[in-house]
């Protein structure tokens, strides 16, 4: 079910939504194949136009509480049907086969911002 937020009376700033994804690649995954993930998904920007922004990291906290992801990527879209146009464009199916047999785990949670 899609559900459409509506900015609350008199905002102006533009709605986003956010993919976080966090990578926690197998044992003995090589520097160089973590590597070509890190190039390929930030490859995606340019090939699916519907990403409006990227960023990605490596794990930094303290907590200890990153159950083994080592890696963070957010996108941006303007919205769930450019966000689902990414989900099944040619480019990430390929990504996802580069990036499958070298994850250990993923996790993804979608959001739309709120002040």
């Amino acid at each position: 079910m899609a559900i459409t937020p509506v900015p609350m009376h008199g905002a102006k700033t533009e709605l986003r939504e956010f993919a976080a994804v966090a990578f926690k690649f197998k044992e003995g995954s090589t520097r160089e194949g973590i590597k070509q993930v890190e190039d390929a998904f930030r490859d995606l920007k340019r090939k699916i136009k519907e990403i409006k922004a990227y960023e990605w990291g490596t794990n930094i906290s303290a907590e200890n509480r990153n159950k083994g992801c080592t890696h963070g990527f957010i996108l941006t879209f303007k919205n769930e049907k450019d966000r689902d146009t990414y989900l099944n464009h040619p480019a990430h199916k390929e990504f996802g086969k580069l990036v499958g047999p070298v994850l250990d785990d993923v996790f993804v949670i979608d959001f739309w911002a709120k002040e």
